[in-house]
């Protein structure tokens, strides 16, 4: 690393976007990723896809109870 930086030209905000959706890196068990790895490729079907559908009936499940 250089001991100084010149931002004598930069511009704040430059890249800032109001409206942007951040997403958030999702770290499951080994054990979990293994399993749902193993099922989504018996469905044929992406990991992503498998844990969006379980998260969602999981969701609609839980406002049910409320």
């Amino acid at each position: 690393m250089k001991d100084e930086y010149d931002f004598s030209n930069a511009e704040r905000g430059k890249f800032f976007r109001r409206d942007a959706q951040l997403i958030p890196p999702v770290h499951l068990d080994p054990e979990v990723l293994s399993y749902l790895a193993a099922r989504a490729e018996a469905r044929g079907t992406s990991l992503d896809d498998l844990v969006n559908e379980l998260l969602k009936k999981d969701i609609e499940r839980i406002k049910a109870a409320g």
